[in-house]
C-alpha cells in the first residue's frame, strides 16, 4: 500500500508518501480500505515531536492520523463477521496509522456510517463533530439567545453556526479574511464580521443595538476572545474549547478570577478533557453517535477541505497557516479510482 509516513520529526516536508507493508489486523480487529482520513490540528504538533495529550512522542516511522472512513475489507481473528464489506467511520485514538490507503483498527470503535453520509463528512462528524457535540452539552440554546461563534469558518465552528441557527438564535460569526466571512454567512449566521478589522466589535454593537450576547463558544483566546466577552451580557456564558488565536496574547486561553467574572455578571468554563466526558456519562462513543445521526438527518453538514493522500505535507502547511475551510480530510489515489 501507500501511505504517509514520518522518519524524523520536524517540517511538513518529512510527510513522506511511499510505500509499505499492509497492515494485519489482529484478533478483535478489522482492516479498512481508507476511503477519507482526517487531519486536526494536534497532528502537526505531534508530527513535531510534541507530546499533546500523550505520555510520550510517537515511535519512529509512524504513519500519522487518528480519523478513518473506508470499507472493512479483512478481519481478524475471532471479530463479528458482520463488519466485512461494511462502511465505516472510526476514530483510532492514540494509536496512529490513518494517512495510508489502509489501516486497522479495533472493532469496537467502529460505527456503520449512517445513510448516504459520504466518508468524507463521516471522518469530520466522527472528530470534530463528537467535539461539537461534547461542546452543546454545557449550553442549551433557544430563541431567545444571541450566539457569538469564533474561527466560525472552522470546523467546530460551521456546525456551531448551524446547530445555534437550527434552535432559532442570533448567531454572529468571527472569520479571518474577506473569503471566510463570506462563508460564514453562507452558513447561514445573522452577521458574520472579519475579526482581522480593528472596527469587528463596533461592527457586532452596532448590529445588535442594545441586545448583548448570551454565550460566546471561545476557540482562540487573547485578545480576539477578550473583545468578544465585553459583548456578553449580565448572565452570559463564556464556553472555551481552545485558544488558537493570533497577535498580542493570543494563543493562550482566556481566564478570569472569580471577582472579574462576578464583576462582570458571567460565567466561563474550560470544556475540553475529563470535563466533557464526563458529561457524557463516561462514554465517548455517545458524543460520535450524536454526531453521525446529526449529519445523516441533514441538521448538521459538516465544512469539508480534501487533499490527495500524497499532499499531507500541503494540507499541514495549510492547516498551520489558517489556510483551510472546515475539515481537513486527506482522500488516497485509491478511493477516486
Amino acid at each position: 500500500m501507500h501511505a504517509i509516513r514520518l522518519h524524523a520529526f520536524g517540517p511538513a516536508e518529512n510527510l513522506i508518501y511511499e510505500r509499505t507493508e499492509d497492515p494485519v489486523p489482529a484478533p478483535g480487529q478489522v482492516r479498512i480500505a481508507v476511503a477519507a482520513a482526517g487531519v486536526h490540528l494536534l497532528d502537526t504538533a505531534l508530527r513535531e515531536g510534541m507530546q499533546g495529550p500523550y505520555p510520550t512522542p510517537a515511535e519512529l516511522p509512524t504513519i500519522p492520523g487518528r480519523e478513518v472512513a473506508g470499507i472493512v475489507e479483512s478481519l481478524g481473528e475471532g471479530t463479528d463477521t458482520s463488519w466485512l464489506g461494511k462502511r465505516v467511520v472510526a476514530h483510532i485514538g492514540m494509536a496512529p496509522g490513518g494517512y495510508a490507503e489502509l489501516t486497522v483498527v479495533d472493532a469496537a470503535k467502529l460505527h456503520e456510517i449512517p445513510g448516504d453520509l459520504d466518508e468524507a463528512e463521516a471522518v469530520a462528524m466522527i472528530g470534530t463533530g463528537r467535539t461539537t457535540m461534547g461542546i452543546l452539552q454545557f449550553t442549551d440554546l433557544g430563541p431567545d439567545d444571541i450566539a457569538i461563534v469564533t474561527a466560525a469558518a472552522g470546523g467546530i465552528g460551521t456546525l456551531l453556526v448551524q446547530h445555534a441557527k437550527n434552535a432559532g438564535a442570533l448567531v454572529i460569526g468571527l472569520a479571518g479574511g474577506p473569503a471566510k466571512v463570506s462563508l460564514v454567512a453562507e452558513n447561514g449566521a445573522d452577521l458574520a464580521v472579519d475579526y482581522k478589522q480593528d472596527n469587528w466589535a463596533t461592527q457586532v454593537r452596532d448590529h445588535l443595538g442594545d441586545r448583548r450576547a448570551t454565550v460566546l463558544f471561545d476557540s482562540v483566546g487573547g485578545a480576539t476572545a477578550l473583545a468578544a466577552v465585553d459583548l456578553l451580557g449580565k448572565g452570559g456564558k463564556h464556553i472555551v474549547f481552545g485558544w488558537s488565536g493570533e497577535g498580542l496574547h493570543d494563543g493562550a486561553p482566556l481566564t478570569f478570577t472569580d471577582e472579574e467574572l462576578a464583576e462582570r455578571g458571567i460565567t466561563s468554563e474550560g470544556v475540553l478533557g475529563p470535563v466533557m466526558l464526563q458529561k457524557a456519562g463516561g462514554n465517548i462513543r455517545v458524543l460520535e453517535e450524536r454526531s453521525l445521526a446529526e449529519a445523516a438527518s441533514g441538521r448538521l453538514r459538516p465544512a469539508v477541505q480534501r487533499f490527495p493522500l500524497a499532499d499531507a505535507a500541503a494540507a499541514h502547511r495549510a492547516l498551520e497557516s489558517r489556510g483551510t475551510v472546515g475539515k481537513v480530510v486527506l482522500i488516497p489515489r485509491t478511493a477516486s479510482s
